[in-house]
C-alpha cells in the first residue's frame, strides 16, 4: 500500500512596523534559528510604515517551531504580525502571464475598476504595485500602476488586448497590456 504524497507547505508572513531593516533581520534570523527557509521575499515602505511578507518553507516540526516563536519575537521588536499556512499554487503550464501597465491622472476609483475588468475576464492577478506622485509641470497627482496577470488557457489574446485598450480609452487611462517577460533574459 502507497502512502500519498505530501503536498509542501509553507507559512506567509507578514509584518508592518517602523523599520524595515529591523522587520527583515529579525524575521530572516528567526527563520534560519527555525532551520526554515525563506521560498520568497517582499518589502515596501508606505509613509513611516513598511510591511514585509516572506513565504517560509520547512519541515512540519520546523515551521511550527517558527509559528511559536514569531509573537514573542514581534511583541519584543514592536511590530505587528499575522502568520498563515499555505500550499504552493497548483501548476498552470498552459496558463499565460501578462502584465498591465496603467497611467493617468490619479482618481479614487482607477484600482477597482481595473480588478473588475479583469475579474469580469477570469484573469488571475498576482501582483500589484501602484505609486502616486505630483505631475512636475502641472502638480497634478498621477497614478501609475504594474498588475501582473495570468490567463487562462484559450484567451483569445487580440480580443482580450482589444477589450483591454477599449476599456482604458473609456476611463481615460494610458495604458499597455503585454506578455511578461524576465528581467534577465
Amino acid at each position: 500500500m502507497s502512502t500519498p504524497p505530501v503536498r509542501e507547505q509553507f507559512l506567509v508572513v507578514s509584518a508592518l512596523g517602523n523599520n524595515p531593516m529591523t522587520l527583515t533581520s529579525v524575521l530572516y534570523r528567526a527563520c534560519q534559528e527555525s532551520r526554515c527557509a525563506v521560498t520568497s521575499t517582499q518589502l515596501s515602505r508606505h509613509g513611516e510604515c513598511s510591511v514585509l511578507t516572506l513565504q517560509v518553507g520547512g519541515s512540519w516540526d520546523a515551521l511550527a517551531r517558527l509559528e511559536g516563536t514569531l509573537p514573542s519575537i514581534a511583541k519584543r521588536h514592536d511590530f505587528t504580525l499575522n502568520v498563515v499556512r499555505s500550499v504552493p499554487l497548483e501548476v498552470r503550464p498552459q496558463a499565460l502571464p501578462y502584465v498591465a501597465y496603467v497611467s493617468a491622472a490619479y482618481r479614487p476609483d482607477i484600482l477597482g475598476e481595473l480588478c473588475q475588468f479583469f475579474t469580469d475576464h477570469r484573469i488571475e492577478l498576482e501582483s500589484l504595485s501602484c505609486d502616486t506622485y505630483q505631475a512636475p509641470h502641472t502638480g497634478g497627482t498621477m497614478l501609475n500602476a504594474t498588475l501582473n496577470v495570468t490567463l487562462p488557457p484559450g484567451t483569445q489574446i487580440s480580443w482580450l488586448r482589444d477589450q483591454f485598450l477599449d476599456f482604458a480609452d473609456a476611463l481615460n487611462l494610458d495604458a499597455l497590456i503585454e506578455p511578461w517577460r524576465p528581467n534577465n533574459p
